[in-house]
């Protein structure tokens, strides 16, 4: 048996959005900047899912611009209005939990003459609104916090720290990949500026994702070299992968009241049965704000590894944290974040549910799971 518990690194594809791909590949295959019939097909198919995007989450469609992904939409929003709008200060502010598509970003751009306020969280992954009020500055001229936290699923108050930017003109960026398509978005009501979307978190494929950037938004592009986009992302639009992009949405805001019932009550059998069966275990993030099919919890006495690595035998895929990091053995920069030992943060693990998920599957789990931890504790006590 295969049980994937790994969603908030990439969905498969749903079969519907493969089938929605497969005619621009082969029949369909035009360029959406050329002028006769193949070209202009393609443009209406581009078209029709800008417009699927921009309806999910209250915007124009002429706000929706596509990228290659989560990273591409990041980058683009910090480095585009960081540089086009040096005349108004040089300095952002973000959080020390954003995924590294953030972060990274942050770093570059200090290495270029801004400067970055990095928020801590509380124990529960929770940006408070009062250290944003403090971090502002008259020279702050972006701030970036995650709509939910990609390793703990927890929600941050983006409603609230929208109105403070708007309040004093500062713009707001928000990572919405692992939210977009599974919990409600507003950017006028959220007070949202800038915001990045991807489509393999939703069952679409690889390699396609969406920036938001508010009418009136000053920003350089990212990339240079054509007309696409209207001047903001240069190169060939990926038509197939566009389409594909547009379906999982269209099915994403079809399911998504009843994919979060279906993920909440999952997760939640899942917790409360391994906290029944192994003991030593602790909840990260936040208890109740946090995404509908994500569980991160630490074991004691286990190295998260070790338990992945023995799960992986029983077919059973999960994460230890950000999919990003997977290489690396320093422990998750969110858990130390909250506070946590780093000998806790290491014995973490991550489940993410997903759409095809079952109660079987959980059960499954429930019964591999006790006996891998009890096998590795007792190794662990012998060594």
């Amino acid at each position: 048996m295969q049980v994937y518990l790994d969603h908030n690194a990439t969905t498969p594809v749903d079969p519907r959005v493969l089938e929605a791909m497969l005619p621009y590949y082969r029949d369909k295959y035009g360029n959406a900047s050329t002028l006769y019939a193949l070209g202009r097909e393609a443009r209406v198919a581009i078209d029709n899912a800008r417009e699927r995007i921009a309806e999910l989450i209250h915007a124009s469609p002429q706000e929706i611009y596509f990228t290659s992904g989560g990273t591409e939409s990041d980058n683009t929003a910090l480095k585009g209005v960081a540089f086009a709008n040096r005349e108004r200060g040089n300095h952002l502010i973000t959080s020390q939990i954003e995924h590294s598509a953030v972060l990274d970003t942050c770093r570059y751009l200090e290495n270029h003459g801004f400067e970055v306020t990095y928020l801590p969280v509380d124990r529960f992954g929770k940006v408070s609104t009062e250290a944003l009020l403090k971090a502002i500055t008259d020279r702050t001229l972006l701030i970036s916090i995650m709509h939910a936290n990609n390793e703990i699923g927890t929600i941050q108050p983006i409603k609230e720290m929208g109105a403070i930017a708007r309040e004093r003109k500062i713009y707001f960026h928000t990572d919405t990949v692992q939210t977009f398509g599974k919990l409600p978005i507003d950017v006028k009501q959220m007070n949202i500026d800038l915001l990045s979307v991807s489509a393999h978190k939703i069952y679409g494929p690889k390699g396609i994702g969406a920036l938001y950037v508010r009418k009136g938004v000053k920003m350089d592009p990212l990339l240079h070299g054509g007309e696409q986009e209207r001047k903001r992302r240069a190169g060939t639009e990926n038509v197939p992968a566009i389409v594909g992009f547009g379906k999982a949405v269209e099915l994403a805001k079809k399911q998504m009241e009843e994919e979060t019932r279906h993920l909440t009550k999952l997760r939640d059998q899942l917790f409360e049965g391994i906290q029944a069966k192994v003991d030593g275990i602790t909840l990260n993030g936040h208890p109740t704000d946090r995404l509908p099919g994500t569980l991160n919890i630490s074991v004691r006495h286990v190295k998260g590894e070790a338990l992945l690595l023995q799960l992986d035998r029983k077919g059973i895929f999960i994460s230890t944290g950000s999919a990003c990091a997977s290489g690396s053995i320093e422990p998750s920069h969110v858990l130390l974040a909250l506070g946590l030992p780093e000998a806790e943060a290491r014995n973490s693990l991550r489940f993410s549910l997903g759409r095809e998920n079952t109660e079987e599957d959980i059960a499954y789990v429930l019964t591999v799971f006790p006996e891998v931890v009890k096998k590795l504790r007792e190794v662990s006590a012998l060594t």
